[in-house]
Formats: structure tokens, sequence, C-alpha cells
């Protein structure tokens, strides 16, 4: 072999170590971004649970009426919003805050994998909706996307507008998804969702007595902080080792059982 054919192929080697390298880089830092953003969360529920309860009476206030059930909407109390086959062989139960930056970023790294198996029969997802961010740094925001989230879900288009929401999260010490104009800005993202009917619902807070008892659940359900994320029962997200791929393969593995 010739001086020159050994450079080349030291020289392809070294490329797809230094490849290879990159991409554990990458997840390294991808589950960084994600246990750093969940620690936030966590922190903030722990610390302010005296700025909840403080706030409780006036978000009843705000949210005094009747609960309005989401269309659909079932589990315990009717709490939980259900995104794929019903007869799926694994469930996927999130918690989640829209103002949240740990349930983005979640969002962001899981929903490509989510999407899919929801899409092919494998997985159940039911999603819970909370108002943590609210406590922590006030506001309404947590709970008026939520209600718009719902409102959303009476019309069939949940799915494409929670995925909206959390492409256009605003920081955590902003509350622009307090503004029902927000809200309804970006429902023009989602074909068919700004409809009267919709608008009205966002408008008059129709399920913010609903998005309340919500909250109340996971706060009194021993969580530790958004997103928590049960793959049939067992808490994925406290499992460092989790991955989208590994998640898949699980899943893949419930339905052949």
């Amino acid at each position: 072999m010739s001086e020159k054919n050994r450079e080349g192929k030291r020289t392809a080697r070294e490329r797809l170590a230094e490849e290879r390298a990159k991409q554990r880089t990458a997840e390294k830092r991808r589950r960084v971004l994600i246990v750093g953003a969940s620690v936030v969360c966590v922190l903030g529920l722990a610390a302010v649970i005296g700025v909840v309860a403080a706030n409780a009476g006036k978000n009843s206030e705000d949210a005094s009426g009747p609960v309005v059930v989401p269309s659909g909407a079932n589990g315990q109390d009717s709490l939980a919003i259900p995104v794929g086959k019903e007869g799926a062989g694994s469930t996927l139960v999130v918690w989640e805050d829209f103002r949240c930056p740990a349930c983005k970023a979640f969002e962001t790294a899981y929903r490509p994998t989510i999407h899919e198996l929801t899409a092919s029969g494998k997985l159940k997802v039911e999603y819970h909706l909370a108002t943590i961010i609210d406590g922590n740094m006030g506001g309404t925001g947590s709970r008026n996307a939520a209600n718009a989230a719902a409102c959303a879900q009476d019309v069939g288009k949940f799915p494409g507008y929670h995925d909206v929401l959390y492409e256009n999260q605003p920081v955590e010490t902003s509350d622009d998804y307090a503004k029902n104009e927000k809200l309804l800005d970006l429902a023009q993202k989602v074909d068919g969702l700004d409809t009267p009917a919709f608008r009205s619902c966002v408008e008059k807070g129709t399920h913010n007595s609903w998005v309340e008892k919500s909250a109340a659940a996971f706060r009194n359900g021993g969580f530790s902080g958004t997103p928590t994320v049960l793959l049939d029962g067992k808490n994925i997200y406290q499992d460092n080792t989790m991955t989208p791929a590994k998640l898949k393969q699980q899943v893949e593995a419930a339905n052949k059982g």
C-alpha cells in the first residue's frame, strides 16, 4: 500500500472518530439541557408552595364557575387529554406547564418520536396540564394557555396547538400567555383552529375551572415537578439514561409483548 493511500485511510478514520465524538458531545449537551431545565422547574415548585397558596384565592376567583370538561377528556375526574389510539400497547402520561422551560426541552427532544409512535398506533399519550409557573413567577399565563389548549381539544386541534404553544413559549419570566391576543394569534398557525367558537372559548375562559382542578390534582399528586413523564406507570424522566431512541425501543417491545 502506498504512503498516499495509508494517509487517506488514516484521515478517513480520523474524520469518522471526530464525527462520533461530536455526536456524543451533542447527546451529552441535550441531556444536560433537559436535566438542567427540569431542576429549575422542580426548585420553583419546592420554593413557591406559599406563593401558590397566596395566589390560590385570586386564581379561584378568576376561574369561578362550573367545571367544563374539554371534549374527549378522560381518566380520573376527566383530567387527561388523550392523543393516540385507545388500544395502544403503551401509555405515556405527561404532566406539563406551557410556561415551564423544562417541558419545552422535553417536547423539543422527544416530540418527533412521540408523534411517530402515536401515529403508528403503538403509543397513547395522556396530557395533564399544570400551572406551577404562575405560582412561581406570578401571572396567569400557564392557566390561560392551558384553557386555550383545552379549547383546541374541543374542536380536535389539541396536538397541533399544543406543539405551537411550546414552539413559541416565552421566557419563563414573561407572562405573555396571559394575553388572549397572543393565544389567538398563535391559533392561526394551526389549520382550522382560528374560529369564532375557539375565540369565544379562549376569551370567556370556558375551561379555567377545569384547569384549576387539574392544577390541584398535580399539587396533591406528590409529583416533584414538571414535566413528570410516566411510561406505563414508570417515571422515565428521572432516568438519566433515557433517550428518544430508548423510549421507542421500550414502546415497541411493549407492543410485541
